[in-house]
């Protein structure tokens, strides 16, 4: 209840509700494209009540067609484009599984709506975050997967991904090891390795490199999804963006992507994030899906420290106010939610806070150099560490390393203005050479 109460203690001068809507995404992609339109169907909730009133879908699918497909997948969630990519036009997009079931239903429609997404002669790869065994166990529940007879220019790729129940056992084991003060290394080491947590990050940056490989590299679109799509599949998509779009590894672009992919893509926060991080209880829908995330970013942030605009502070900025805020930007479960509740109207966004110029300096990275490349981050069990700055936040060992981190942030400041001295100075010499010609500069 918090934040209907929460009054600022700063003067407004951006409304963050505001600050990412779709039709501003849309203006972007059609200087691009013309492949794809504007959809209002959903504009009452009434086909798909997890996804945003207006959608991007491909130009030559009508809304009759969309609502035909959304009864075909689970929770009415048809595909949707989740990013296009400028260098060579292909998109990736994501949904709910089909509901095909044990008798292999079809929806033609469905099928033109994901073929009219490819270019003549192209293929696409449709990304399932499930293994084989689970999504085959799905069909005798009325769920299921697409079948490649009717869908011929797709490969299906099964790369599993664990389900929000194993991901909270996984979190509650490494809190316990976190909190271990036996001081004793073999048995620290012993209780995270059992926590699984960093196999879970290797197992979905290892898609999202997948995903991102098929677009860049195999020039191939690419459809994401597992059961209900708003969990592993968010991951993916967003995580996917990360490496191929630059724009994503900006403060603004990053607050973008989160807002598209998750907040108004519909992963259910409310559930996901009932109780506290750190508690050990086990609710049924409770999961640390966006924690994971927010983890597999800082991951690819470490290995790449100049190519990002924000810094680990920010990261754990969301992952702290995702749990417990005085903002409304993470309540409700998806956007009907939150237009029952009015948050726009009762309550302040994140993005309202975190974009003031007195506080978006604290979540700038003084080491960002523009990168207008993909990058490709390392998977490998050596490459991947645990996130000291969440997950052991308040040892002492971490202070110790948030002060270094703060010396070397001012160091880092004062050679960029020693290096601007230096110069000046080398241009002055260059200058009093130039006029008496015997001057030699060191």
């Amino acid at each position: 209840m918090y934040p209907f109460f929460y009054r600022p203690m700063f003067e407004v001068t951006e409304d963050g509700w505001n600050s990412f809507p779709p039709e501003q995404a849309f203006e972007l992609l059609s200087a691009e494209t013309e492949d794809w339109r504007l959809s209002d169907v959903n504009r009452d909730f009434s086909v798909c009540q997890s996804y945003s009133p207006v959608l991007i879908v491909p130009k030559s699918i009508d809304d009759e067609s969309l609502r035909k497909v959304a009864a075909f997948r689970q929770g009415g969630r048809f595909p949707v484009l989740s990013y296009y990519h400028r260098k060579n036009g292909m998109v990736m997009m994501r949904s709910s599984q089909p509901l095909t079931g044990t008798n292999g239903r079809r929806c033609k429609e469905d099928e033109k709506l994901i073929n009219a997404t490819l270019r003549p002669g192209k293929r696409g790869y449709i990304i399932d975050t499930r293994s084989l065994n689970v999504a085959q166990q799905a069909r005798a529940k009325g769920g299921g997967f697409e079948q490649e007879a009717y869908y011929p220019q797709w490969r299906r790729i099964h790369k599993s991904i664990e389900r929000f129940n194993i991901l909270q056992e996984s979190l509650i084991k490494l809190v316990e090891a976190c909190n271990d003060q036996s001081h004793n290394m073999d048995r620290w080491l012993s209780k995270l390795e059992a926590s699984n947590w960093l196999t879970h990050i290797k197992e979905i940056l290892t898609t999202a490199c997948l995903a991102a490989q098929c677009i860049d590299r195999e020039g191939a679109s690419v459809l994401v999804h597992g059961s209900e799509g708003m969990d592993s599949t968010l991951q993916v998509t967003s995580l996917a963006q990360i490496i191929l779009e630059p724009k994503c590894r900006t403060i603004r672009g990053f607050e973008a992507l989160v807002e598209k992919e998750w907040l108004q893509a519909g992963h259910p926060f409310q559930h996901r994030c009932a109780q506290s991080a750190y508690s050990n209880s086990k609710q049924r829908w409770e999961a640390p899906t966006f924690l994971l995330f927010l983890d597999c970013v800082w991951q690819i942030l470490r290995q790449f420290p100049c190519s990002f605009e924000f810094n680990e502070r920010f990261l754990v900025t969301l992952f702290e106010h995702a749990y417990a805020s005085q903002f409304g930007t993470f309540l409700g479960n998806n956007e009907f939610e939150r237009s029952k509740l009015k948050l726009k109207q009762k309550t302040l966004s994140l993005w309202s806070w975190v974009n003031q110029p007195n506080e978006s300096h604290k979540f700038t990275n003084p080491l960002y150099e523009a990168n207008g490349l993909v990058i490709w981050p390392s998977v490998a069990p050596q490459s991947l560490l645990l996130w000291e700055g969440v997950f052991l936040r308040w040892n002492r060992s971490s202070k110790y390393l948030e002060d270094a981190y703060e010396e070397m942030v001012h160091i880092i400041e004062f050679n960029k203005e020693l290096q601007v001295r230096v110069n000046a100075l080398r241009r002055q010499l260059a200058e009093l050479e130039t006029e008496d010609g015997m001057l030699e500069t060191p």
